[in-house]
């Protein structure tokens, strides 16, 4: 048998060892034009109208920007109305068909619809949270016999706890708590430590035009009287600062009419506020519900 030189073999040699280097351009190959191929269907799929997507963009911002208040839409749902569409917010697409534009119309109520019913779902839910620790903090202080020094209520805030003065809560002219105030707030504290919820002490004067005997104004009194009440949540009560704040409105806000009755005695007092933990946006619907409640 007539042998191969060596020249031979060498050339089929190199010639099998390049086919193998080879063989990973046809994977490589293959796989560019399935990226390309993508690409092209991607870019194909994301191709719109652009005149009719301006007008649609256009539509919605200026129809969700024409919504005035919270108030406005807890208000519908209480009366059981429906709010009706901007009508430019539709017919103002002139762009659109009219079948586009009545699906808009039908996607924007729906939406709206959808938002105030999780407004009113989480403002039932908090009410129902807040009335439970009202009922907590009356007990605490029917308790200890105290549960004529405070009036509670819930408006948008949250639990509004007046520590009102009918047995001199502070005394005139002064930002120290009685005796009576100092059991007040003690009996509240552990019902408060025990909440997750912000609190804010606000601080309040009465509604004579006088000024006080010891501070420059109203404002600095009834500052003074909202810190030293804050001071005995945290060192008394052991309530962490970081849930605390304090505010001073002076004579600004009475509890009730300055015309009745020992309204002077009513309206010099503290309130600590129970903050809800309601979105700013569900807030009003909070303050409806428990109106609505109260009116019931």
């Amino acid at each position: 048998m007539p042998r191969r030189s060596s020249h031979s073999r060498l050339h089929h040699e190199e010639e099998g060892h390049d086919a193998g280097q080879e063989r990973w351009l046809v994977t490589y190959a293959d796989m560019l034009t399935l990226l390309c191929v993508l690409f092209i269907v991607m870019y194909s799929m994301s191709q719109v109208d652009e005149q009719k997507y301006n007008a649609l963009k256009s539509g919605l911002s200026n129809g969700f920007g024409q919504t005035n208040s919270s108030m406005q839409g807890s208000a519908a749902i209480l009366d059981g109305s429906d709010a009706s569409i901007q009508p430019n917010l539709v017919a103002g697409n002139a762009d659109l068909s009219r079948e586009e534009r009545e699906r808009l119309a039908h996607a924007i109520r729906q939406n709206e619809q959808l938002r105030r019913q999780a407004q009113v779902s989480e403002a039932t839910t908090e009410l129902k949270n807040l009335r439970a620790i009202e009922r907590q903090i009356e007990e605490a202080l029917r308790r200890k016999g105290l549960q004529d020094d405070v009036q509670t209520t819930i408006d948008e805030r949250g639990l509004v706890v007046s520590l009102v003065s009918r047995h001199i809560v502070f005394p005139a002219n002064l930002a120290s708590l009685s005796p009576r105030g100092t059991s007040v707030v003690d009996a509240l504290s552990p019902v408060l430590h025990d909440i997750d919820h912000q609190l804010r002490v606000d601080g309040h004067t009465n509604q004579v035009k006088v000024q006080p005997r010891y501070f420059a104004t109203d404002w600095d009194l009834s500052s003074a009287r909202a810190v030293t009440v804050l001071r005995r949540l945290n060192e008394r009560g052991r309530i962490p600062q970081r849930r605390l704040s304090a505010s001073a409105y002076g004579h600004e806000r009475p509890l009730i009419d300055p015309e009745l009755p020992r309204s002077q005695d009513i309206n010099k007092r503290v309130d600590i506020v129970v903050l809800t933990q309601l979105a700013p946006e569900s807030q009003p619907m909070l303050g409806n519900l428990a109106k609505a409640e109260g009116e019931a």
